[in-house]
């Protein structure tokens, strides 16, 4: 994983001497997830999905093609066997994400969920993924670590959702989580985009840390 993640640095860092970049490693990873999902995809498509200028997705898709993680031609960007390669490692860590519906413990108009698999002793107080997330310009996160078939919030024994049954219900049957994963919640009051890209902001921190860990 460690490769993988430190490939996502790369990408989203500048290739001297150039500007400062627009973007960062949650506009890398959502890009490799766009072009995976629809087979191909145009600039102008980027620019919708990722809130980009053109020329900010410009020289993005320029990184991703010098470390060989797409392709482009006359039908648009493709991802390269290195570039799904690259999404399918790190999806092993984070194997499921999905909208939440407000709730005692997503507080904004929008939230979105990211499961990251077996990172319960990454996790502190929370306050990394919160700033990860602030830092896409979202409300905050919510980080929750499952045990004993419970979401709890880190450093405690405290059932968060413990009034929030159908929700618990839900994350489970479709997140599958397992004993020691974690789950971060983006939120954001003005755009599902924003969540969306908290959500991942904060697990790529999370996987960051997990690294350390390890090497």
């Amino acid at each position: 994983m460690h490769t993988y993640v430190r490939t996502l640095q790369k990408v989203a860092s500048r290739i001297a001497p150039s500007r400062i970049l627009s973007f960062e490693m949650v506009h890398v990873l959502k890009t490799l997830q766009l072009i995976q999902e629809k087979g191909h995809v145009s600039r102008n498509i980027l620019c919708e999905k990722l809130d980009l200028g053109e020329g900010t997705v410009k020289t993005l898709v320029k990184h991703l093609k010098i470390y060989d993680l797409v392709v482009t031609d006359k039908s648009g960007t493709r991802i390269s066997t290195k570039g799904s390669k690259l999404l399918s490692e790190l999806l092993l860590s984070m194997p499921a994400e999905m909208n939440i519906s407000t709730c005692s413990i997503a507080l904004g108009k929008f939230n979105y969920g990211i499961l990251l698999r077996q990172m319960s002793y990454v996790i502190k107080t929370g306050i990394e993924q919160r700033d990860a997330a602030i830092k896409m310009n979202a409300l905050g996160a919510t980080t929750l670590v499952y045990k004993d078939k419970r979401f709890i919030m880190p450093n405690s024994n405290f059932d968060a959702l413990h009034t929030e049954q159908n929700l618990h219900a839900l994350l489970v049957q479709s997140m599958n989580p397992e004993e020691d994963d974690v789950l971060i919640i983006g939120s954001d009051n003005k755009s599902e985009r924003t969540a969306e890209f908290a959500a991942k902001s904060a697990a790529l921190i999370t996987i960051m840390n997990h690294d350390k860990h390890i090497f």
